[in-house]
């Protein structure tokens, strides 16, 4: 069996990081456990690597204790391979990397909280539909875990924003200079004022940004919001779903779209990139009953 090499910096803690997932194939199996691949076969199926070499990777993620095997049959054993929290830590190094990707590869280096429609990114985001959302929870405006997919209705409309905030000195510096940014609060304002609509064609509504709940409970209660504003600012949902992130202020931001979810889990539409806010409300609201006819 091949060995690795140690890169034996006891004072480096990139050099000690990278002796844990220095090799892509192991990032690539965390990204997947986290999108809620966890078997063996249906992992090898996703990367397209040996048996071998998968059985290696999952071997060394256990021992670091970045993966954790669950039992699912008892005759013959059968494991899935979950995250634990040592794993979820490594969620913002993925986002990162993706973020530089879009940035730096697949984009010129701007910053900016939307793409082009016919971007890499943009077509990344679009494959979603048909794909299924992972089970997880996010905390709300109101410090309670909820899953973002509402189970007592048949749509979940999830709108994820940048940011917005209950006061304007609040925001960033450069805030409205970085393209996209600018709408979060009219976006919010908005579904507020057609939330009837919504419930009557059948959907709920969830706004999502990598804000703290804090933050988007003072915005809430200034905008008088009547629906759930979840926070993923340990980005899960973003690392799960493979959704498009920018950097402001040193923290990584949403960028805006909005899904159609049914009750099954599965994504039924992407809206991206959202150029026009209230258009986009409109979009989400006739891709409910769309889905419903």
């Amino acid at each position: 069996m091949a060995r690795r090499t140690s890169l034996e910096d006891a004072t480096c803690a990139i050099a000690q990081a990278l002796d844990v997932v220095g090799d892509w194939w192991t990032l690539l199996i965390v990204r997947d456990t986290a999108r809620g691949v966890h078997r063996f076969d249906a992992l090898q199926a996703e990367l397209g690597v040996s048996r071998k070499v998968l059985t290696e990777r999952l071997r060394l993620l256990v021992e670091a204790d970045v993966l954790t095997r669950v039992p699912y049959q008892e005759h013959p054993p059968r494991y899935e391979y979950r995250l634990t929290p040592r794993g979820r830590a490594l969620l913002p190094v993925l986002v990162a990397l993706q973020d530089w990707g879009d940035t730096w590869v697949l984009g010129d280096g701007s910053t900016t909280a939307t793409a082009e429609e016919a971007s890499a990114e943009a077509r990344r985001v679009h494959e979603l539909v048909g794909t299924r959302v992972p089970k997880l929870r996010l905390l709300d405006d109101g410090g309670e875990l909820r899953d973002p997919v509402a189970a007592d209705s048949p749509y979940t409309v999830l709108y994820c924003f940048p940011g917005a905030y209950a006061r304007a000195d609040s925001y960033p510096p450069g805030w409205t200079d970085i393209p996209g940014t600018a709408g979060c609060t009219l976006e919010s304002c908005t579904y507020r004022d057609r939330l009837a609509e919504f419930t009557a064609a059948g959907a709920t509504v969830h706004g999502v940004s990598t804000q703290r709940p804090d933050e988007q409970r003072a915005f809430a209660e200034k905008e008088g919001l009547r629906f759930p504003l979840l926070s993923d600012s340990e980005l899960s949902l973003v690392a799960a779903l493979r959704l498009p992130t920018f950097r402001a202020a040193g923290a990584g931001r949403l960028k805006r779209l909005t899904l159609v979810v049914d009750r099954e889990r599965v994504v039924r539409e992407v809206l991206y990139p959202v150029t026009d806010i209230a258009g986009s409300v409109t979009a989400a609201l006739a891709a409910v009953h769309g889905a419903g006819a």
